[in-house]
């Protein structure tokens, strides 16, 4: 680079430096006029008192961030609260001019200063996506001198959690999603769809997209008889539970890659913030450490807190917005949904942003972080309403941020993104018909009362638990779960899909033994008008879907009647032939009615938005990859998907090939 175009970006850093310092001298100002116990004899012995704070940060906090990590999480919660009050303790100490009663004024002083900063930086900062990117590159030069130096490829796969391809391609058009537009135009990377396999979830697609083991998920909620356990994938015991079912030890990311809050690790040696590998450590990619950083780090979180509340507010503006407009379908937005929003859309989007850009510049060969952004509100206000695709907006900028600061790598970067699903959108169940389907399953079953799973683990609430689990771990091998007494029938629900199970029969309960100990529950499900077709095993004819005027053998592939698969797409019959091989599907497997006119299904879960069964475009997710790799075939299943995935790695990257 020429003397001449290094220039501007000098004279850019130091009108960035002249900037900060103007902030937090005025900022300072400010605290000492308004708390008591600070006296100053001038102006610029405030200034000299900011410099030296700005100075003492930057020397202290990346120690500090090391120190307190080996204390454990006592030692990073109790360094952020008290940190910047030591700090800003002795600054004001050490600086002529300026008085300090005690420590505890400074402690009050101190978030003052904190809180001042923070709104001048966003004030300043908004829409300069420019400070992000060299803030990145500043807490990370450390990490990009020690990096080996490469010229293979690594790779960033950006999961966008529940992006359907047709959607995309209307965001494309609307200008939500920029970067990836100008990627597409330039002839950089082109888009591809392909078809998630009942069912269409995050776990059962990120089983596939990592591990290749797509199978050993059947929906979102499952029961197993074997043991009476009822696993649901956003808990981390039973993401662990699964993962060591599907692992074989060479995931997408076993080479030396980074999993980045995801369900399944992909075997990467370095795991953060993943469900599956919570409470682990060494390996796992010690969390404190990076959360130590991110909470010591006053412009990084700062900056994602009032992000936090902005979002926060802008969600109850939007919900607000749709009651009055009388907006239909919609569904209670609920106070943990609004704190849920904000920290899933803001916190944890900014945190992933931190760590992917710490990892990049290290080197690392791949790194995959699934941004739940999207699917989190689409779920609550519907996937084509305009809140959800303002999310996309967010993720396309962590996109621009990441696009710039792999350019300052130590080894260039490829560029993947992926969905694990779409979703379908409508009133739910309960809106249209007033009863759930446990309720609908307990009239019709004989006597018995069913216990149900849907509605009660928010499929987002799993990355709270993360979090807190990540902030308050419990032991490292927690003690497993105990098991509650065997119910007569459980009913779990994953979006639209729901399957029932006849819980004190051992295996799998057939058709002719489910209507001879409930006579009125198959026949009652299909005449149900919520209901769009039901699939039973039978000991004579195999796998059978139900409708309400006829029924699909599909061990034959033969329609007695009208096809109760009829407008539930091409691959409908294919899907459910599979899942009736999948162990712990559900001895009877319920999908809801879809009007092909407006395209909507009806969850069995408190969601507008919602994934899991069929109909619509959640079985539709995308695939954006460089025009230079080319797909080698039909990509029918996230499993297909992940031999793809591999192939590249193998072909353009540092992934070994198979062993021998």
């Amino acid at each position: 680079m020429s003397a001449g175009a290094a220039l501007p970006r000098r004279t850019s850093r130091a009108s960035t430096v002249v900037l900060v310092v103007l902030i937090c001298w005025a900022a300072l100002a400010v605290t000492i006029a308004v708390v008591p116990g600070i006296s100053a004899g001038s102006g610029g012995a405030v200034l000299l008192a900011a410099v030296v704070l700005g100075l003492l940060g930057a020397v202290v906090r990346p120690a500090a961030a090391v120190l307190l990590t080996h204390l454990g999480w006592a030692g990073v919660v109790g360094g952020w609260l008290l940190g910047q009050a030591l700090l800003v303790y002795l600054a004001l100490s050490v600086t002529p001019g300026l008085q300090v009663t005690g420590f505890w004024t400074a402690f009050w002083a101190s978030w003052v200063y904190a809180g001042l900063v923070s709104a001048g930086l966003w004030a300043v900062t908004a829409g300069q996506p420019a400070m992000v990117v060299r803030h990145l590159l500043r807490v990370n030069r450390r990490a990009r001198r020690a990096a080996t130096t490469s010229d293979v490829p690594g790779v960033v796969f950006v999961q966008i959690d529940g992006l359907s391809a047709p959607l995309a391609r209307w965001a494309l058009a609307s200008g939500a999603l920029p970067t990836v537009t100008r990627w597409l135009r330039s002839g950089s990377h082109t888009l591809v769809e392909w078809h998630a396999r009942l069912p269409a979830t995050t776990p059962a697609s990120q089983a596939g997209l990592l591990h290749g083991a797509s199978a050993e998920v059947p929906a979102f909620r499952w029961y197993e008889k074997e043991s009476g356990r009822l696993v649901v994938t956003n808990r981390p015991r039973d993401s662990a539970l699964v993962e060591s079912r599907l692992s074989d030890g060479r995931g997408l990311l076993a080479d030396g890659g980074v999993s980045v809050s995801n369900v399944f690790s992909g075997d990467a040696p370095t795991s953060v913030l993943t469900m599956s590998t919570i409470g682990q450590r060494g390996a796992a990619g010690r969390p404190a450490r990076y959360l130590a950083v991110y909470l010591l780090d006053p412009f990084g979180l700062t900056r994602s807190l009032f992000l936090t509340a902005a979002e926060i507010v802008q969600e109850l503006r939007q919900a607000r917005r749709q009651r009055l407009r009388r907006v239909r379908p919609r569904t209670a937005r609920t106070a943990s949904y609004v704190l849920l929003r904000g920290l899933t859309n803001a916190l944890l989007r900014h945190l992933n942003l931190s760590i992917i850009a710490e990892h990049v510049m290290r080197g690392a060969p791949a790194v995959y972080c699934d941004f739940v952004d999207y699917d989190e509100i689409a779920h609550h206000a519907g996937p084509t309403r305009p809140e959800a695709l303002a999310a996309l907006e967010g993720i396309d900028d962590v996109l621009a941020t990441l696009e710039a600061v792999a350019s300052a790598a130590p080894r260039p970067y490829r560029f993947v993104i992926v969905s694990d699903h779409g979703q379908s959108q409508g009133a739910t169940f309960a809106q249209r018909h007033g009863t759930t389907l446990e309720e609908l399953v307990r009239g019709l079953s004989s006597g018995v009362v069913p216990t149900v799973a849907a509605g009660r683990d928010d499929e987002h609430a799993g990355r709270v638990r993360v979090l807190k689990d990540e902030l308050v771990p419990g032991p490292a091998r927690p003690a497993p779960a105990p098991v509650p007494p065997r119910p007569a029938i459980v009913v779990t629900a994953s979006g639209n899909l729901g399957l029932v199970y006849l819980a004190d029969h051992p295996g799998r309960a057939g058709m002719e033994e489910i209507e001879e100990r409930h006579p009125r529950l198959l026949a009652g499900l299909v005449a149900h008008p919520g209901i769009g077709w039901v699939m039973v095993r039978s000991d004579r004819l195999g796998p059978v879907v139900l409708g309400r005027a006829g029924r699909r053998l599909l061990r034959d592939d033969r329609v007695e009647g009208e096809d109760p698969l009829a407008g539930f797409g091409p691959a409908a019959a294919a899907d459910l032939r599979r899942h009736d091989q999948l162990r712990h599907t559900g001895d009877i497997v319920v999908n809801s009615a879809y009007d092909p006119v407006t395209q909507e299904v009806a969850a069995f879960e408190d969601l507008i938005g919602c994934h899991g069964g069929l109909g619509g475009w959640q079985d539709r997710p995308l695939l954006i990859h460089p025009r230079a790799w080319p797909v080698d075939g039909e990509l029918n299943g996230a499993d297909a998907v992940h031999a793809q995935l591999v192939r590249w790695l193998e072909r353009f990257g540092e992934r070994s090939g198979p062993q021998p």
